[in-house]
């Protein structure tokens, strides 16, 4: 089975976190909630407080097999920021393992130089982010080396099927897709 780790910082957007981690829980992905932080629960950017399973210091790039950034300019500027969230993404991406980052979440790849050439984010964001090929409204997700990059709450259910797509395959990624009558993903 595989494994995620989501970091949620104060701040976050509620409704990309919280997609992530039940599409791939109903995919069977084993999903970490990691706090970055002091306390284990954490409050979104709208003021929903979740409780995570474990500190992000707790969790190092050997345990997992993917990361996946939430966004929200609150929480995103707090995965830009810190430390042991700006070294696990490098070790992942030394590691060539996975990573995903949703909104606004793609800055915290490019503080870590770990975003490649070609990524999508939350309009506006990319104005914060130099020397990558932005592609704006072309896809809902953008998939370059080993990130996987999306645009915003609206397309958090189908960045989430992507994450399914690579780690469970083909068949999981159609079966949940049609379960969650995701017929707008591509």
């Amino acid at each position: 089975m595989a494994k995620v780790a989501v970091p949620v910082a104060t701040g976050f957007e509620e409704i990309e976190a919280v997609s992530i981690i039940d599409v791939l829980r109903r995919a069977g992905v084993e999903v970490l909630m990691a706090s970055v932080g002091k306390e284990l629960s954490v409050k979104g950017a709208n003021g929903i407080t979740v409780l995570c399973d474990l500190h992000v210091s707790d969790i190092n790039a050997e345990m997992i097999d993917m990361i996946v950034l939430p966004g929200g300019w609150g929480g995103t500027n707090v995965l830009a920021q810190d430390v042991t969230v700006q070294a696990l993404l490098r070790a992942m991406d030394a590691k060539g393992k996975l990573i995903g980052a949703i909104c606004a979440a793609p800055f915290a790849l490019y503080k870590a130089g770990v975003l490649k050439q070609a990524y999508t984010c939350y309009p506006s964001v990319e104005e914060q982010i130099e020397g990558s090929a932005y592609l704006g409204t072309r896809s809902a997700v953008v998939e370059s080396g080993n990130v996987i990059t999306s645009r915003g709450p609206g397309t958090a259910i189908c960045f989430a099927l992507m994450i399914v797509r690579k780690l469970c395959g083909e068949e999981s990624y159609l079966a949940l897709k049609s379960g969650l009558l995701a017929v707008y993903c591509g």
